[in-house]
């Protein structure tokens, strides 16, 4: 009996559980969601209702309402001032990790990104709580320091981490001597970086910031604690205006601070989940969009 080859087919075969185990995985959660919601997401919830109004009133006797636009605004508008902040200097940082620093610099800049990494999402909604809402009171003036400015903020420190690392690693996978080509035609090290650097890595840069959204919209106990958790409209659509200064709630945080106290089987149990169906949907959307852009971005 060849021991080394039952070997390798065990060990391929453990690799193919592992590859599929993920899928089922996922596919065993939205199905468990999707089966919590079902009744209530075909019966009795108007879609209508649900994505263009922004009254969430789910324990109301009278008239329990459920409209997530408010809710969807929060999300998109935490998001966008995170990914403001946490994109220009994520990337930045990695480019310095990658390009610019001495050995020492870089082993100790890497600690401490591994460190911010390592903090717990509860420690990030403290600070935002006390630290960053002193200090949004003190700067902008605002009458509430806990608002989507305090929440981008510490969702864009909670990014950042990942944006750095998955950056820097594109960056050193691109061959040397694309570096050295560019070098001894009298390219500066700038020039360098935004004009061989950036384009030979956009797929990876691409994937650090898509996987940098991705921790924004899905996070929940910084935005409970940092965000005010009040439901209002953060946008104006005549003209256009973001209010980075007004308190909002996003859907991760109305799951958790409601899901414990929603008795099972009732519409508004239901409609937490199917909240969680909405998440789903917009997690799938950001990975269908980047397969679809970094499969163009190979074709050309």
């Amino acid at each position: 009996m060849n021991w080394r080859l039952l070997g390798e087919r065990a060990i391929e075969t453990l690799i193919r559980v592992c590859g599929v185990s993920a899928i089922v995985f996922v596919f065993g959660i939205f199905v468990f969601v999707l089966k919590e919601g079902w009744e209530f997401l075909t019966h009795r919830l108007d879609l209508v209702q649900f994505f263009t109004s922004i009254e969430w009133r789910p324990t109301s006797p009278n008239d329990p309402t459920y409209g997530a636009l408010a809710l969807l605004a929060g999300t998109a508008a935490v998001t966008a001032v995170a990914m403001a902040i946490a994109v220009p200097f994520g990337l930045g940082t990695a480019v310095f990790v990658s390009e610019f620093c001495r050995p020492r610099t870089k082993e100790a800049l890497k600690i401490v990104i591994e460190l911010l990494a390592a903090i717990p999402s509860v420690v990030w909604g403290f600070i935002g709580i006390t630290l960053m809402n002193v200090t949004v009171i003190a700067v902008t003036g605002a009458p509430v320091g806990v608002n989507v400015l305090n929440s981008g903020v510490i969702l864009a420190l909670m990014s950042m981490p990942i944006i750095v690392s998955i950056g820097e690693d594109a960056l050193k996978a691109v061959p040397d001597h694309f570096r050295e080509a560019a070098e001894s035609l009298g390219a500066t090290r700038w020039q360098v970086v935004y004009k061989v650097l950036f384009p030979a890595a956009k797929n990876g840069l691409l994937a650090a910031v898509l996987l940098g959204v991705g921790r924004a919209v899905g996070e929940t106990m910084a935005v409970l604690m940092a965000t005010g958790h009040s439901i209002r409209m953060v946008f104006d659509s005549e003209p256009p205006v973001l209010h980075v200064l007004s308190p909002a709630r996003t859907l991760t945080a109305t799951i958790a601070a409601e899901l414990g106290e929603a008795p099972k089987g009732s519409d508004h149990y239901q409609a937490l989940f199917v909240i969680g169906l909405l998440l789903f949907a917009i997690t799938f959307a950001i990975n269908l969009a980047a397969d679809l852009i970094v499969r163009g971005i190979r074709k050309e």
